[in-house]
């Protein structure tokens, strides 16, 4: 039911299901139709003009009814089609199962037969093979499932490849199963949505392959109709009778369209890849659909100043809310550290800021991100792209997946350079290869020239912070850029992180859930739960006096060192699901501190001063 309720919310893919499942009811109901004898000529009534009396499509040549003639030749072209698909699908992928899975001599002599098939164009071979076998339909469909069997088996062979090796198949042959066995019973289950997608995606070329054969006249012969041969019978009259050859050539088109279009939403459906959005195109920057828009001029003396920021992901019928409401302020070289668990917010608050979230599915529902004041969800294309790298630079969490592996790091700062710069090549590297050495790498102007897979995970870090520098930004987001570096790499980066800012006066949001890192870096920090800000003040204040229970218990789970034995404490429960959450505190199924009035209405952020908690029964005050 997933599948079908993905492909319906393929308006392509829904609109040619409905286009063929009415061609295929169409071509079942043929027998039952008022209509005329298909093979019934008269002379008489010949190339009648469409909506003429007693013929609603016109006549051929023979005076043959072309709408009974189109409806019969379209029941007989999907019947073709659907039956090469079958006998290619069902050999092809027979021969790449057992290629993959015994591999060996056996793969060897197997794929060069298919090699030696797939050297010969599709049409040239098909054509040899009913020279071979003589002109007819059942002969075309042989030759249209022979010359499809290589792609199928190539497909499989491949998928099977890698299937063959895995554990949960070592496990099979540890049972007792033989090859047939774990063949029937663990390959082909895996196998099975491979070959169901090569086939959707390729009816509509098989029934092509037959019609191209029906109309050089190897495909049907007189006085049986198929698409392909009406067509070829239609175009000698190309100029006399365009109707004749119109009508076909309209049902070839509607029929492999629609085919093509349902086969690609079969084929998102059931890819998980695919089905998850995972290789969909996102937008430039993530769309912006804002109920109350902010004032457009506003005095903002912080040189970030985000406003109740809204963030949602809206997938079919669900909406999750990932940031509810965000309120913080960065001045000029002030570290604002943001931490919480794992699938708090914080990242995607992070790429919020400069239009990063992927859209679809993500949508900014609400709120203001302002920089030097001017409001970055409003600002067009241009605007935004001269901001990020520029004023606003982004360290992202995996710098080996987000530097270009087949460009030198080098190249990739040059590129940054020269987008928001007038300068030289040269120039340009010779900045680079400065930053390089300002982020403390050795031998720069060599480690310039490798590639990101030659570096370490510490020297990649550090490409990605000198990779941020290029432009002299005033502000600086590191979304957890040390969570996967060992601790002493850690502490170098964060040492470089700390000297930078003094020197450059940088500005810097810094995403992270260790406060061992908060507490090294950060001049302020932000707690985020469930999408929410519930904490923020000064980073000594809230280490050491935190107010909300759900700050104090994260405290509570760091390691300490060196004061002896305590019991390490755990946060019982998990966060809320961001697309149903409960009423009032998030927190509260999970705090024992927690009363009917916690779950009921709004709680606001509030507080005096530097501190605020969003809390109605904040630490240090009686329940």
């Amino acid at each position: 039911m997933t599948a079908l309720k993905l492909i319906a919310r393929n308006h392509l893919a829904a609109f040619g299901g409905i286009v063929l499942l009415l061609v295929v009811a169409m071509a079942l109901l043929v027998p039952f139709l008022p209509i005329a004898d298909p093979d019934l000529t008269d002379p008489a009534n010949r190339l009648k003009r469409p909506f003429t009396d007693g013929a609603v499509l016109g006549t051929d040549h023979l005076g043959r009814d072309l709408l009974a003639r189109l409806l019969w030749g379209t029941q007989l072209s999907l019947v073709v089609g659907a039956a090469a698909a079958v006998i290619a699908a069902v050999i092809g992928s027979a021969i790449g199962i057992v290629a993959g899975y015994f591999g060996g001599r056996t793969d060897s002599l197997i794929m060069r037969g298919i090699d030696m098939l797939m050297a010969f164009p599709y049409i040239l071979l098909a054509l040899a093979i009913v020279a071979v076998l003589g002109p007819g339909l059942i002969n075309a469909l042989y030759a249209v499932a022979v010359v499809n069997i290589p792609f199928f088996a190539r497909n499989i062979r491949g998928v099977t490849v890698a299937l063959a090796h895995r554990e949960f198949v070592d496990a099979a042959r540890l049972s007792g199963m033989n090859d047939r066995q774990i063949i029937v019973s663990e390959i082909l289950p895996n196998v099975m949505p491979v070959i169901v997608i090569a086939m959707s995606t390729t009816v509509g070329w098989m029934i092509l392959e037959t019609a191209g054969l029906s109309f050089l006249g190897l495909g049907s012969q007189p006085p049986q109709a198929d698409l392909g041969s009406m067509l070829g019978e239609g175009r000698k009259l190309l100029i006399t009778a365009p109707h004749a050859s119109i009508v076909p050539g309209v049902m070839i088109f509607v029929i492999v369209m629609s085919v093509n279009l349902l086969g690609d939403g079969i084929r998102d459906a059931l890819d998980p890849r695919l089905r998850s959005g995972a290789l969909s195109r996102p937008a430039a920057a993530t769309r912006v659909d804002r109920t109350n828009n902010p004032p457009e001029t506003r005095k903002v003396d912080a040189l970030l100043k985000v406003e109740d920021l809204h963030t949602e992901f809206r997938l079919g019928s669900r909406t999750y809310r990932a940031v509810g409401g965000v309120d913080f302020e960065v001045r000029a070289g002030e570290c604002l550290g943001i931490v919480g668990e794992s699938g708090s917010g914080k990242s995607v608050t992070a790429l919020s800021l400069l239009g990063l979230v992927a859209s679809p599915p993500g949508v900014v529902t609400g709120g203001a991100v302002r920089v030097d004041g001017t409001d970055t969800l409003s600002m067009n294309g241009e605007a935004l792209r001269r901001l990020r790298g520029g004023r606003v630079a982004y360290v992202f969490q995996d710098p080996l997946a987000t530097l270009h592996p087949l460009y030198r790091v080098g190249d990739q700062m040059v590129e940054a350079i020269r987008c928001h710069r007038s300068m030289s090549k040269q120039a340009a590297w010779d900045h680079a290869v400065a930053l390089l050495e300002q982020v403390r790498i050795p031998n720069a102007a060599f480690r310039a020239k490798a590639y990101p897979h030659e570096l370490s995970g510490g020297m990649r870090q550090r490409v990605g912070i000198a990779l941020a520098l290029v432009n002299d930004p005033a502000l600086v987001i590191l979304d957890e850029p040390t969570t996967a570096l060992d601790v002493t790499v850690q502490a170098q980066v964060l040492a470089l992180l700390s000297d930078l800012r003094r020197e450059r006066n940088l500005a810097m949001v810094f995403i992270t859930h260790d406060f061992g890192v908060v507490s090294q870096l950060c001049d302020r920090v932000a707690v985020m739960y469930a999408g929410r800000i519930v904490e923020t003040g000064p980073t000594d204040d809230v280490l050491k006096t935190p107010s909300h229970p759900y700050t104090k218990r994260l405290i509570a789970c760091v390691l300490e060192l060196g004061g002896g034995r305590r019991v390490l404490s755990a946060i019982p429960g998990l966060p809320p699901p961001v697309d149903d959450l409960p009423a009032g505190c998030a927190f509260a199924p999970r705090c024992d501190k927690a009363n009917d009035q916690c779950r009921r209405g709004d709680i606001v952020l509030g507080g005096n001063g530097m501190r605020a908690v969003r809390c109605l029964q904040p630490e240090g005050l009686p329940i």
